[in-house]
């Protein structure tokens, strides 16, 4: 006892002030963790180069803008009248009552008159694609509506369609380039028709049969009526490589929190004669473009994907 007992005794004192300065730092480190955590608000430590971030919705269900980029479908071809366009009828930005496009559901008709653009292009493939995404950029649309590749199949020969791997490539291009000029853009992404059950709905129409011959689709409509195993086999090629197509689409667009697809949904929807153009029997009719709006808004507005 005395005086090393003195020494001792100041010895765990310190130990034990050591200890509780630990403790308390400790503490206090764990509690501001917890609040950086909770709330993104939170300023930073000070010397921290760090920013507080805010998640952002990653899908918003009612855009205030559509853009529309693609091919004959979405500009309404052979609606109306035969080898015409006719964009008011559009599934994507048309201002038909019949129709209810996908920009009247999500605007009304006065706001869609003002905040929708239709960029697509009768005859486009996807290497067209990012052109056209870029001049609906300069409109800062808040949702671009993509319905884009079946003409890529739609060729003189099936060896002419555009290869998978092009294919893929070009999409990814143009969704670079939307995602560089419009960063919170959101993208629909429709699947592409089942052009072998449009030809089989349509072969049975003389009329459509003399359009198809100007040159509609030819690796899928050319010799329309003929079901030997040459023509059966290049049909099924075609078809096949819209499957194809389509899964790069919906691999591409899960790659973007801020795009979705259809799920298939057009691919699978079974066009029948009142939803076929009735002077080319191959493109969608009015009837045809009101069903597609459906599926798209439908799409959109889903809370989720």
């Amino acid at each position: 006892m005395g005086r090393g007992t003195d020494q001792r005794t100041r010895y765990g004192r310190r130990r034990a002030r050591a200890a509780l300065a630990a403790l308390t730092a400790a503490v206090l480190g764990v509690g501001l963790a917890g609040c950086d955590a909770v709330d993104g608000d939170s300023p930073a430590p000070s010397g921290s180069s760090s920013k507080p971030t805010r998640t952002a919705p990653a899908w918003d269900t009612s855009p205030a803008s559509v853009a529309a980029v693609g091919d004959s479908i979405t500009r309404g071809f052979d609606a109306c009248a035969v080898l015409s366009d006719c964009p008011e009828v559009s599934w994507a930005t048309g201002s038909s009552a019949k129709v209810d496009s996908l920009a009247v559901r999500l605007l009304g008709k006065a706001d869609a008159a003002e905040h929708s653009w239709n960029y697509a292009v009768t005859g486009a493939r996807m290497a067209d694609l990012t052109a056209q995404v870029t001049r609906a950029a300069k409109r800062e649309p808040e949702l671009v509506a993509v319905m884009a590749g079946a003409n890529d199949a739609c060729r003189s020969t099936t060896s002419a369609m555009t290869p998978v791997a092009e294919f893929r490539a070009q999409f990814e291009e143009a969704m670079a380039t939307l995602r560089k000029k419009l960063p919170k853009a959101q993208v629909y992404v429709s699947s592409i028709p089942d052009l072998k059950r449009l030809w089989s709905q349509g072969r049975t129409n003389p009329l459509g049969k003399q359009v198809w011959k100007l040159g509609i689709c030819p690796s899928m409509l050319g010799d329309a009526d003929s079901l030997d195993s040459a023509a059966t086999l290049r049909r099924n090629t075609v078809r096949d490589r819209v499957e194809d197509y389509n899964e790069v689409l919906r691999e591409v667009c899960a790659k973007d929190r801020r795009c979705r697809t259809d799920d298939g949904a057009v691919h699978e929807f079974r066009f029948g004669t009142d939803q076929l153009s009735h002077w080319d029997w191959f493109h969608p009719s009015v009837d045809g473009q009101a069903r597609l709006a459906e599926i798209a808004h439908r799409a959109v507005t889903a809370k989720s994907p």
